[in-house]
């Protein structure tokens, strides 16, 4: 597995942390260990993404500005065999 699968892994991973965490905190509001791993996870995915953004293609929209062009097409499309 090269850097850019491992760190899309790791993305992976971590988008589905936030989603749980955020669930439990549907029903458990004032659970202030789990806003705590929220917080944290937030902050790392933010971070992964960041990175992952400026090494190989921007993930979200909101990643796509670049000082010298628009890098939004940038990212393989799904039949090209690179998103699996």
């Amino acid at each position: 597995m090269n850097n850019r699968e491992q760190l899309l892994k790791d993305i992976g991973i971590v988008d589905f942390t936030v989603v749980e965490l955020a669930l439990f905190l549907d029903t458990h509001s004032c659970d202030q260990s789990a806003m705590e791993y929220f917080n944290h996870y937030s902050r790392m995915n933010m971070q992964l993404k960041k990175e992952f953004s400026k090494t190989y293609y921007p993930l979200k929209l909101d990643f796509a500005e670049s000082e010298h062009k628009w890098r939004w097409g940038d990212a393989p499309l799904p039949w090209e065999g690179v998103c699996g």
